[in-house]
């Protein structure tokens, strides 16, 4: 119940490219760029708020809203982990006391809220630069793909010499060109023909299948860390617990 979802990756780059799980590889990753900062802005809002009023009665009631917002964040990362993963549940402690401040301690002194924490806060930035910057590789290479449709649109000025005169050119420079195309020094390619634009849409495309293998692989170990922290922890009586929610002999008898 608790091992990875052994979802199969096609050996064969194509078959990849039209795989459910590249794509949704894919999304994981993007939707938690543009997520996870709200996430994170909300809740350290709220935390921060409730921390800095706690020396008064007002933070108090900050302090229960930031835990059951960071227990709603943690649960709705939860339900995305459904497109990489098998499903994944929390367990939280129930509130064993009465009283305001009862409700307080049970949420704060729950190592299930702590995990959340650690994954909403603690881990956000290595995870954002882990899908950032396997995001923008992937969409780099998507659109060098469709470079000979586009190459001809971008033009730049270049300066000549000490002189101040200036040249325009069309094309994408791929490199470093201060001159212009023809222009020394300079290095890389710069696409300014059908022909280079097409080698370097062919370049791209075989890099774009690879890197595929790469973006899913990204996804895989961003999910395992949010499941190792999201998971339910061990609960000692889980197997008796199972026994008794079992239908016994006379029920099946029925």
């Amino acid at each position: 119940r608790r091992r990875m979802s052994t979802r199969s990756v096609s050996r064969n780059p194509v078959g990849l490219l039209f795989s459910p799980v590249l794509w949704a590889s894919a999304w994981y990753l993007l939707a938690y760029l543009v997520i996870g900062w709200v996430l994170f802005a909300v809740a350290v809002t709220l935390v921060v708020g409730g921390g800095l009023l706690s020396l008064t009665l007002a933070g108090l009631p900050v302090l229960l809203a930031a835990a059951a917002v960071i227990r709603g964040f943690a649960n709705f990362e939860r339900a995305r982990l459904r497109a990489i993963t098998d499903p994944v549940q929390g367990a939280y402690r129930e509130v064993t006391g009465s009283g305001f401040l009862a409700r307080i301690r049970a949420r704060w002194t729950d190592p299930a809220l702590w995990r959340d924490v650690a994954y909403l806060f603690a881990l956000m930035a290595p995870l954002l630069v882990l899908d950032f910057a396997v995001i923008v590789i992937w969409l780099v290479l998507l659109a060098g793909i469709t470079l000979p449709a586009w190459y001809q649109y971008p033009h730049q000025t270049f300066a000549i010499g000490v002189s101040g005169n200036s040249q325009s050119a069309h094309g994408v420079q791929l490199g470093y060109f201060p001159y212009g195309p023809h222009g020394h020094p300079s290095w890389g390619i710069y696409v300014d023909t059908l022909q280079k634009a097409l080698l370097v849409a062919a370049a791209c495309l075989i890099l774009f299948l690879l890197f595929n293998y790469v973006l899913v692989a990204a996804a895989r170990l961003h999910a395992a860390i949010a499941r190792s922290l999201l998971l339910a922890g061990d609960d000692p009586l889980r197997e008796a617990k199972e026994v008794l929610n079992r239908p016994g002999p006379l029920a099946r008898r029925g």
